[in-house]
């Protein structure tokens, strides 16, 4: 089941058309569900947990992809001991290949972390982290899609001044970083081993690397992971104050 504000009927329509029951009560979804998405932007996280804490239960799961939001500042809109998730998802999962981080809270039981690697696992790729990792796993792969459509987009610039057309041009950059991101899965080899396997002596690879050193990508493309993944903090912390996350040292409540 899914709910949404009014304004939001295109997205209700889609849901309904996919079979999935529709409304505008975020009570009744949670009263109806086990595991329950809050799927909202940062500013309306506490409007939403006032609707859904009176009938929240301990035997519900609820995961939250709201950016920046911190699992302790929801467990604290919550009934005592209610069970938090936090994701960190991107958008190529509309096609099956996203890459997706969560965090499990303290009051998670047994087989909810299974249970949320199951669920998204089936739109790509899911692992795992302790929740001082997702602030930078939104400035690296939660942001990462736009960096690579920019850099597609340049690539096929520069084919078109070349003479290329504009359309194989986007084909050409899109499979070629396709092609290069399964390389570095399959074949498990460091990216600068790759790079250099490719790179022959007074070759036209070498010559493209030195421009692109030149204009210093690799520094570029750390630097707009970190300001991502500082956006991502200021952001949940003007929704809501940031309250301390967990260390990497601390483990779960109930366990020894």
């Amino acid at each position: 089941m899914a709910s949404s504000p009014k304004v939001d009927e295109k997205l209700l329509s889609e849901c309904k058309a996919l079979g999935i029951a529709t409304t505008y009560d975020n009570g009744e979804v949670v009263q109806n569900s086990d595991v329950v998405f809050v799927a909202v932007k940062p500013p309306h996280v506490s409007k939403v947990a006032s609707e859904i804490a009176p009938v929240f239960k301990r035997h519900q799961l609820l995961v939250s992809i709201a950016l920046g939001i911190t699992i302790r500042n929801i467990e604290s809109l919550l009934p005592s001991k209610s069970r938090v998730v936090r994701v960190m998802p991107n958008t190529p999962a509309v096609v099956g290949a996203g890459a997706s981080a969560f965090a499990v809270g303290s009051a998670c039981q047994d087989g909810d972390s299974a249970l949320v690697q199951e669920l998204l696992s089936t739109v790509g790729f899911a692992v795992e982290v302790p929740e001082i990792h997702i602030d930078p796993v939104t400035g690296l792969s939660g942001s990462g899609p736009s960096y690579m459509f920019s850099v597609i987009e340049g690539l096929a610039d520069g084919g078109v001044k070349m003479g290329l057309p504009r359309d194989l041009s986007i084909k050409l950059a899109a499979h070629t970083l396709l092609g290069a991101a399964k390389m570095v899965l399959d074949l498990n080899e460091h990216p600068a081993v790759l790079k250099d396997n490719v790179q022959s002596p007074g070759g036209s690879s070498v010559y493209g690397i030195h421009e692109l050193e030149k204009g210093g990508l690799k520094a570029i493309l750390i630097s707009a992971v970190e300001a991502a993944s500082n956006r991502s903090k200021t952001t949940g912390d003007a929704a809501l104050p940031r309250q301390s996350m967990p260390s990497l040292g601390e483990e779960k409540e109930g366990e020894e």
